[in-house]
């Protein structure tokens, strides 16, 4: 779609996503709100050679022609294409799953997976996952249903924030045919990955005092042989409690869940070749992690999930460094299947400055970031976005919409992509120290303006509904969007038929 072309209200007719109260005006989303708040440096940046490139890259990587043989049509010859689901993931974290306050609000953040969303990250953060051993929380408790979080006065002081029961969700996920992510099994950090029972009972007091004198640097000059020998019944222990909690989310879940970060954030942790020829892998932020503990992770979650479960990696710094712990894990025959890349905008700054035309985040930066990684051939993952407001009024709400309008577009033209995942959908419902106007709900729940164009690129410039008259003499040919589709047509008796099929290269059809 052209830039010219966003004059158009930005609306699908009858979504039913959101109730008549909440649909948008004229002022939601449009041209004209987006070139008042965005520089003539923005435009020169997102011109219109680099929109035509886009599109061109969509309608090259995201879509396939499909044949449909259908016979015995009625007079009319009317077809009627409606596509139904992407291939594509568009995803967003669950994290507040029912913990929104009221019931109005939960419903709302729940129907957002399934009319906007197809893909739910999962919260599996083992701090509070296990937060007693031997306890993980996979059972809803009275204390994960809307009922108790409906009462909460101060609904952050809980424990289990963002954190609910991953049950609740998986069984949720499954009845709206939602896929599903785990996020995240193995994590080196202990802010937020670490239970406090783990390092206090697992971690001997003499063996935590060596371990505190070894500083980064130090760590970067050992082998992983070197590193257990630090504290050999201390590392040992923990690979041993590290792999039991792999092998009991895998016991519990099996293949109900499509994806998972088997580990996540640790290529600060690797430093390559730095002694005799042995990659190191320990972490230095948190506890110190049993030697070589990426690699294990990954060979401990092929041997216990089923084969057709995606293995993803997961990090932030997107530099040479992920590149080559990758590189090296699959060399050592670690099965990687999808590569995710985090573009977390934390900083309100950030939005005015793009606005303005700072480059950041331009695609010629974009491309060559993620250019990096489509050497490795395989699928790409935007899997954590944040992109701030820098405002929370009119004004900044339309920068953001435009920021993320223009990055999703070109994310979505890259050959490699396989999906795209928004973070905190609903403001101030971040992490501690995440920005409060990063969402594309309120806190109340009502859609912002980045929610109405993420809206209008997934369930309408990218989704394909056509109607086709034929005769049946030759196939019904299209080209739409890679996804799922239904056919419907009367017969010469009046009668209507159905039909359901994937289209994911050309060819598909019936």
């Amino acid at each position: 779609m052209k830039i010219q072309t966003l004059t158009a209200i930005l609306v699908i007719a009858g979504s039913t996503l959101l109730n008549a109260q909440t649909q948008p005006t004229v002022q939601e989303w449009n041209f004209e709100l987006v070139k008042d708040v965005m520089s003539p440096a923005y435009w020169k940046i997102w011109n219109k050679d680099v929109q035509d490139k886009i599109d061109k890259d969509i309608e090259k990587n995201r879509k396939a022609n499909a044949s449909l043989n259908i016979a015995g049509l009625a007079p009319d010859g009317q077809v009627q294409i409606e596509q139904l689901t992407h291939d594509f993931i568009f995803g967003a974290n669950i994290f507040n799953f029912n913990q929104l306050g009221t019931h109005e609000r939960n419903r709302r953040y729940r129907d957002a997976f399934g009319t906007l969303f197809n893909s739910a990250s999962v919260p599996f953060y083992w701090k509070k996952f296990e937060m007693e051993p031997n306890r993980p929380r996979f059972r809803e408790e009275y204390w994960d249903t809307e009922e108790f979080w409906n009462t909460v006065a101060d609904p952050k002081s809980q424990p289990h924030w963002r954190r609910p029961s991953t049950d609740a969700i998986v069984e949720y996920g499954e009845s709206r045919g939602i896929r599903l992510h785990g996020h995240t099994l193995t994590w080196g950090h202990s802010r937020w990955q670490h239970p406090e029972w783990l390092v206090e009972k697992f971690a001997p007091q003499a063996e935590k005092e060596r371990l505190s004198k070894y500083t980064r640097e130090d760590l970067k000059k050992l082998t992983n042989k070197q590193v257990a020998e630090i504290a050999p019944e201390y590392s040992k222990l923990l690979k041993g409690i590290y792999e039991k909690h792999i092998e009991e989310i895998a016991s519990h879940y099996g293949g109900r869940l499509s994806s998972w970060d088997v580990v996540n954030e640790s290529s600060q942790d690797y430093f390559g070749n730095a002694v005799s020829g042995d990659p190191v892998t320990n972490s230095t932020y948190g506890v110190l992690m049993p030697g070589d503990y990426t690699f294990h992770s990954f060979k401990k979650a092929e041997q216990v999930f089923p084969k057709d479960v995606k293995l993803n990696i997961n990090d932030w710094k997107l530099n040479q460094n992920y590149v080559d712990q990758i590189n090296a894990l699959i060399a050592r025959g670690a099965r990687i299947d999808i590569i995710g890349l985090q573009n977390h905008m934390f900083d309100p700054q950030r939005g005015e400055e793009i606005a303005a035309g700072k480059e950041f985040e331009t695609p010629k930066m974009v491309r060559a970031k993620i250019g990096l990684f489509e050497k490795l051939n395989r699928p790409i993952h935007i899997s954590e976005v944040t992109i701030t407001a820098p405002s929370d009024d009119t004004r900044g709400r339309a920068i953001q919409a435009m920021v993320a309008y223009n990055l999703y577009r070109l994310w979505f033209s890259l050959d490699k992509m396989m999906g795209i995942t928004w973070w905190n959908l609903v403001d101030d419902c971040g992490a501690p120290g995440e920005p409060t106007s990063s969402g594309i709900f309120t806190r109340n729940m009502t859609p912002k303006t980045a929610y109405y164009a993420l809206n209008d690129l997934i369930n309408n410039q990218w989704k394909t509904n056509l109607t086709v008259k034929t005769d049946g003499s030759k196939p019904v040919s299209f080209r739409g969007f890679k996804g799922k589709y239904r056919v419907t047509w009367k017969d010469k008796s009046g009668a209507s038929q159905e039909a359901i099929f994937e289209l994911k290269k050309d060819g598909d059809g019936f």
